[in-house]
């Protein structure tokens, strides 16, 4: 009974404390005004608490030290995520603050009414603040390398359609314009980075930093390998469809050995799952019947001697 009242108790706080932030700090029609350029007063524009929570966290964010070494790696990090709007560290940083605050409370909610002794109730509210406020970086992290492996996985297309794209007579950064355009289904995450590619050319960007800061902002090797073959190609001024054909070529070789290696690991690897998993269940089919024989037949035989 005491913990249904607890809970009861954390969660009419957390609504009104959530109203009253909501109704002094967070004004999201500001916002709507920004984006539609203006609206008439007398209008009643409905606000979404989607956006409210968003602002909340962004504003909680402002608030929340950060370290310059800190910012440069979480936004390199976002940006390997996609995640490229300007209020993203922000946000992030306001997410731990309000997963490092709320995580504790939750568990203390549950942990005080408990029977375990008090310094265990103290590590496991430690243990949730802690998860909760470096949870946010590690989902980042996730995500990024996720994005990066879903980059590699499409950079093997990409750099096909690159070599038939300048060996039919296009040049190099028309190539890449088109092979952001053909992947953009298949690809997004590769088609994406070749459009700020494409974008930055326009800008009037070099090519030679445009590429290098496509290697930055991923953080892939074999894009890091593509773009120095490139780099070299355009400085010593080699043929650019001999260049990306022959790493091509590499890649496709590298990417066969990688294939054998992961193969010939996996004997090694199912050592584990059948010793654990498919040797007990064999041995209850082979010697189980045996056992149940000899405790029936033999035991017996043995006591009445």
């Amino acid at each position: 009974m005491s913990l249904l009242l607890a809970f009861v108790i954390f969660i009419a706080v957390v609504a009104i404390v959530a109203l009253a932030g909501m109704k002094m700090y967070v004004r999201p029609k500001e916002a709507m005004e920004r984006v539609v350029g203006g609206i008439d007063p007398s209008e009643h524009v409905p606000t979404h608490p989607s956006l409210a929570i968003h602002e909340l966290i962004k504003r909680l964010g402002n608030f929340i030290p950060q370290s310059p070494k800190d910012v440069t790696v979480m936004q390199r990090r976002l940006i390997r995520a996609g995640v490229r709007n300007e209020n993203a560290l922000k946000v992030l940083y306001g997410a731990k603050a309000a997963c490092g605050i709320a995580m504790p409370l939750l568990i203390a909610l549950f942990v005080i009414p408990s029977s375990a002794e008090s310094s265990n109730k103290i590590m496991m509210i430690l243990a949730a603040g802690a998860a909760g406020f470096f949870g946010p970086n590690e989902y980042v992290r996730r995500m990024a390398s996720k994005r990066q492996k879903e980059i590699s996985r499409g950079l093997a297309n990409g750099l096909d359609l690159l070599v038939v794209c300048v060996e039919s007579g296009l040049g190099l950064d028309q190539a890449i314009l088109q092979v952001s355009k053909e992947l953009e289904h298949a690809h997004p995450e590769i088609s994406e980075e070749f459009g700020f590619v494409n974008l930055e050319l326009k800008a009037g960007k070099r090519r030679v930093d445009a590429l290098r800061n496509l290697a930055e902002r991923t953080g892939v090797d074999d894009l890091k390998k593509l773009v120095a073959v490139l780099i070299q190609a355009d400085r010593f001024g080699t043929g650019v469809a001999q260049s990306l054909r022959a790493h091509s070529d590499f890649m496709r070789v590298q990417a066969r050995q990688v294939a054998e290696e992961k193969a010939a690991k996996l004997g090694v690897k199912l050592i584990f799952p059948i010793f654990f998993c498919i040797l007990p269940s064999l041995f209850v089919v082979t010697v189980g019947p045996v056992a149940i024989k000899i405790m029936r037949e033999l035991v017996p035989m043995m006591n009445s001697i």
